[in-house]
């Protein structure tokens, strides 16, 4: 058996597979469908959509297969993102990389593989829509066209889950991607007796900046925000842009001090960037601070309810 090699883009793939939050999700209807499509048109037993994690391969959709997962290095799938193109096995007994792989020796005793990769708009591959069969075959033309036209549709589902839970502008989580990730964070924040605190911002005088410069303007300082916060803020903290001028981050692990180390940098970066841009106008900030309190707020929604209204009390201070 040979196990698969790591793309050059390895590190780049794995951000952008976990960008996606398909990992470890409950089986949805729109990859389901193209599982059980494939299943009946190739007369296959098993039909899949396998997202190649760093050290695993886990099935968005199963159709046919009794197992949610496999390591990588037994993953024909694992092979098959290192093109751009399907991967076809037509007999696997026959293939020095996989004729002793247990996949093929044992259940499900794998003979036929066919994968496409499913990839981004940057050539990152982050899995494949695949055939299994028990049984030596080789895919005609028709049927490698097929499966092509199969594997775009499941790349499109891919980027309508990132879409329904990204903001578009800013890239950033929108409101139903940041709650969907800081509702996660905050249980895992409670089970391990660690602290959360969540930022509430609000831009001032935003407004004025459309008014006297126009919606684009707007929407730069927005983007130049959105960027700011990335810049300032941990890779482990959960940042997201709620709508409009309002943009939230969840701190999780931090202490008093950290936080305001953090938030010391946040305005230093701004600053920086004002002074950068010199676009007739500064961005600023009002911002609601909350500690995470598990008996008090008993859901995300709750814990954004009272930072919103903290931010909105220091704003009216600074308007006196």
């Amino acid at each position: 058996m040979i196990e698969p090699g790591k793309p050059d883009n390895e590190a780049v793939r794995l951000k952008n597979l976990r960008s996606l939050k398909l990992l470890d999700t409950a089986p949805e209807e729109r990859f389901d469908r193209l599982t059980r499509l494939a299943r009946r048109l190739f007369d296959v037993p098993i039909a899949l959509v396998s997202l190649v994690d760093a050290n695993r391969q886990w099935f968005k959709s199963n159709a046919g297969m009794d197992a949610s997962e496999t390591s990588r290095e037994i993953s024909f799938c694992g092979h098959a993102i290192l093109q751009d193109q399907i991967l076809e096995i037509c007999d696997a007994e026959q293939d020095e990389r996989f004729h002793d792989n247990p996949l093929v020796t044992d259940k499900p005793g794998i003979r036929f593989y066919a994968g496409h990769p499913l990839g981004l708009e940057d050539g990152s591959m982050l899995g494949t829509l695949c055939l299994l069969d028990t049984r030596p075959r080789k895919l005609n033309d028709e049927e490698r066209d097929l499966l092509r036209d199969l594997a775009r549709m499941a790349e499109q589902e891919m980027i309508a889950v990132q879409m329904a839970s990204m903001d578009e502008l800013t890239l950033l989580s929108n409101r139903r991607g940041f709650k969907m990730l800081a509702q996660h964070a905050l249980s895992v924040c409670e089970r391990l007796s660690r602290p959360a605190t969540l930022l509430f911002f609000d831009l001032n005088d935003f407004k004025s900046i459309n008014d006297r410069f126009g919606h684009a303007e707007g929407d730069t300082a927005l983007k130049t925000f959105a960027d700011v916060l990335r810049i300032a803020f941990r890779e482990s903290d959960v940042i997201g842009r709620l709508g409009g001028d309002e943009f939230v981050a969840l701190l999780t692990g931090s202490s008093h001090v950290e936080t305001s180390a953090i938030m010391a940098r946040l305005r230093e970066i701004l600053d920086e960037r004002n002074a950068m841009l010199r676009r007739g106008y500064d961005i600023h900030f009002s911002v609601g601070q909350i500690e995470y309190d598990p008996q008090r707020h008993q859901s995300i929604d709750g814990l954004l309810a009272e930072a919103d209204a903290a931010m909105y009390a220091q704003k009216q201070t600074l308007r006196r």
